[in-house]
């Protein structure tokens, strides 16, 4: 007796019959996987006769027996999972998943196989009917573990053919919505959001899959959309359908829902999301951009104004109903909330700014920076009120404080995308630099995060690189406060997307502070630092300065245990080292390189699966040229 007073004999067989029970109770499966869930989920049925009779049976069934159906049971757990698993969620996801999801068939096959062969029939008391499906059963379980499934070879072509092609043939997009169940207006919508969760949950594991779902779920819906099949009134009128939905632009869908954006916003990397969308995925704690699974230097969110009046025009053009603002409803003016903004207290406060003793000036400003910073419809009174040649005017004031106030106004007046050309065509961008150079360590740091929100736009970059702003940030990056470093690395990484500007910082010494917060993971700064020196790696002289710093031993550490995105960054900056450069290469292979990136070959994001390959490949023929 087991020690809750259970018969162990009892208790595997009611354990085995209701693994059974349980998956041949689960639904029809409905994606590319119907043909081998099917055939499994047979075989596994056939399986109950055994456990039904065993338990049935007053022969005892010894140690050797019980262990072998323990066994067994291991293997329809992971059965019962995999199938769980293959039912549910993206079928979009799974289809492009194939060969991992074949592949786990294959294995749970291959384990039920070795687990039904341990078993000792000929100690089980078993009518001869119940012996001859068992061995039935067996027989088919050991054809499986030989061959590999395959899904329908219509599907596959049709897959490769929808994947690769911007505009298949509508036959081939027909085909898949029939052979995946994604007929509907419905199916649609929870395959979108099947997808968002996916997205939501998978911290970038998604990996090289997402624009091939985002173009496959486009054309499917495209298609259901013309056809417009079985859509009642109702549900036309949710989907504001007219006659025939017009096709909305890529641009103007939210990468992570698909769907037409109401409020978009902009994310460090620039790419641009619908804001509930990417705010459930920032409160997940997830830290990179889901589209290009880059690393999220911050976690602030810009309102992209511009792409919002786009859409506004285009769903008047279309007669579609506009999207809902979200918000009070209060009465607005010009873009202004007048409950929140009183344009003649900012009119009031810009008198001051322009005219005022130093003492009214400073108080002016730190009032323009918090009203600036409460809400967007302030920043848009604000600028339309003619602030911003006067803030930066004040850029240069001798005040510290009044500089700082100044300073931050512009900051928090830049989240507004038409305020960013606004402050770079009054002139702004040599008074901050300076005030990055000169001013108090919370103007620095706050003229720092100002040069990163200016280099949103790509021009920007070159103009701030040009303005010198890249070795002062530098000398943030080494003395500022914990923010101050952040502030410093984020403007940092994202002026170096511009080449010109990579050479600026590896000409200033950014290689050794990136280095020293690398080796220190008590600085909170390693993923930035890896963001960087992944950037830099690039450029002929950036390579070269990192290999300087002697790099590798710290690389293959953080490749070996670091988290996900670092473990890619790290890959990345070895790849550029070891191309063409035998002397790193032979220090990667002394150091261990080797095992820690055929891991990470095997268990990395795609990107890093990809750089670490190649990597291996380069260490493989210098071994190969040494044994000759």
């Amino acid at each position: 007796m087991g020690p809750t007073g259970e018969d162990p004999r009892i208790s595997v067989l009611s354990r085995l019959a209701e693994s059974v029970k349980t998956i041949s109770e689960l639904p029809e499966c409905r994606n590319a996987f119907r043909k081998i869930y099917g055939n499994f989920v047979r075989r596994v049925k056939l399986l109950s006769p055994l456990f039904e009779e065993l338990r049935d049976s007053d022969k005892a069934l010894g140690v050797e027996e019980v262990i072998a159906l323990e066994s067994l049971g291991e293997a329809l757990n992971s059965a019962k999972e995999l199938i769980k698993s293959v039912n549910q969620g993206s079928k979009l996801y799974q289809a492009l998943q194939r060969d991992k999801i074949i592949d786990k068939f294959h294995q749970t096959t291959v384990k039920i196989e070795a687990a039904l062969s341990k078993i000792p029939y000929d100690k089980f008391d078993m009518s001869e009917e119940v012996c001859e499906q068992i061995e039935l059963v067996h027989t088919q379980f050991k054809r499986a573990k030989e061959r590999k499934d395959t899904l329908d070879s219509q599907l596959e072509m049709d897959l490769s053919i929808a994947v690769g092609d911007n505009e298949p043939d509508p036959v081939i997009i027909k085909r898949l919505s029939e052979m995946l169940h994604l007929r509907t207006i419905n199916d649609l919508k929870k395959e979108s959001l099947a997808f968002h969760e996916l997205v939501i949950a998978s911290d970038g594991a998604v990996g090289d899959h997402f624009e091939k779902m985002q173009a496959l779920l486009k054309k499917l819906k495209d298609l259901v959309l013309t056809e417009n099949p079985e859509v009642d009134n109702s549900e036309r009128d949710k989907s504001m359908i007219k006659h025939r939905s017009p096709v909305i632009p890529d641009d103007f869908r939210c990468p992570i829902s698909l769907e037409l954006m109401k409020d978009p916003v902009i994310v460090s990397t620039g790419q641009t999301y619908e804001r509930s969308c990417i705010q459930k995925w920032l409160d997940a704690g997830h830290k990179t951009c889901p589209k290009t699974q880059q690393t999220l230097l911050h976690t602030a969110i810009t309102p992209n104004y511009v792409l919002k009046s786009l859409i506004a025009l285009w769903c008047e053009s279309n007669g579609v109903e506009l999207p809902k603002k979200q918000g009070n409803g209060k009465n607005k003016k010009a873009g202004c909330s007048v409950s929140d903004c009183d344009r003649a207290s900012i009119a009031s406060l810009l008198e001051k700014l322009a005219k005022g003793n130093s003492e009214e000036q400073r108080a002016a400003a730190g009032e323009l920076r918090l009203l600036a910073k409460r809400n967007a419809d302030n920043r848009v009174c604000i600028a339309e009120a003619g602030a911003i040649p006067l803030l930066v005017e004040l850029l240069s004031a001798s005040d510290p404080r009044t500089q700082e106030h100044a300073v931050t106004a512009l900051l928090n007046l830049s989240i507004n995308e038409s305020n960013k050309g606004a402050i770079v065509n009054a002139g702004a961008i040599p008074d901050i630099v300076d005030v990055l150079k000169n001013g108090s360590m919370e103007a620095r740091e706050n003229a720092a995060a100002t040069l990163f929100s200016l280099s949103v736009v790509d021009e920007n970059k070159v103009a701030i690189g040009a303005a010198g702003a890249i070795p002062s940030l530098i000398k943030l990056l080494c003395e500022g406060t914990p923010r101050g470093k952040k502030d410093a690395a984020t403007a940092i990484f994202n002026l170096s997307i511009y080449q010109g500007n990579k050479a600026r910082a590896i000409r200033a010494g950014i290689v050794a502070p990136l280095m020293r917060l690398l080796k220190d993971a008590g600085s909170g700064m390693v993923d930035e630092a890896l963001a960087i020196l992944a950037i830099l790696a690039s450029h002929q002289e950036g390579k070269m300065a990192i290999a300087q710093a002697e790099p590798i031993s710290v690389l293959v550490e953080v490749i070996r245990t670091g988290f996900p995105r670092n473990r890619e960054n790290a890959a990345a900056v070895l790849w550029s080292l070891c191309t063409g450069d035998i002397q790193q290469l032979k220090l990667a292979r002394e150091l261990g390189a080797e095992e820690a990136l055929k891991e990470l070959s095997e268990n990395g994001t795609d990107r890093a699966k990809r750089k670490a390959g190649n990597v291996l490949e380069q260490l493989q023929r210098v071994e190969d040229s040494i044994d000759l």
